[in-house]
């Protein structure tokens, strides 16, 4: 097999199934249909697979387009492959609850971790401020 630069090497992934992992932390399952020059990649029977713990969930997305700077990982899944994994599957709406309350106890963590460093006269920027220095 001969080495293409690019995204040229991707052409033999077309109408396989992959996994992508995105910049905002999402992961898609779904089969490449198309890239272009700039790694844009175009994806059928996109599902958005939720970890939350030991379990997980999948949203169906149908056709997903992914604009190329926002992938971090992109990985070939082998169908043939029995899966052995530990995480029970669970319902679209356990999944999205369960993300929720993780989410809650996140920012009660980061809450009580502000409030102790403002405590001890220390403060960070929030995010958003940080595009004005």
């Amino acid at each position: 097999m001969n080495y293409v630069p690019g995204t040229a090497s991707l052409i033999d992934d077309i109408d396989k199934k992959h996994l992508v992992l995105l910049r905002d932390g999402r992961t898609l399952i779904g089969y490449l249909r198309s890239i272009d020059q700039f790694a844009n990649l175009v994806f059928h029977q996109t599902v958005e697979r939720i970890h939350v713990g030991k379990k997980f969930g999948d949203i169906p997305r149908g056709i997903f387009i992914v604009r190329g700077e926002n992938v971090v990982l992109l990985g070939e899944i082998d169908v043939d492959k029995p899966c052995d994994t530990l995480l029970q599957q669970v319902s679209i709406e356990e999944i999205l609850e369960e993300q929720r309350l993780q989410q809650q106890a996140k920012q009660e963590t980061e809450k009580v971790k502000m409030q102790v460093l403002k405590d001890r006269g220390l403060s960070i920027p929030k995010a958003d401020n940080l595009d004005e220095y």
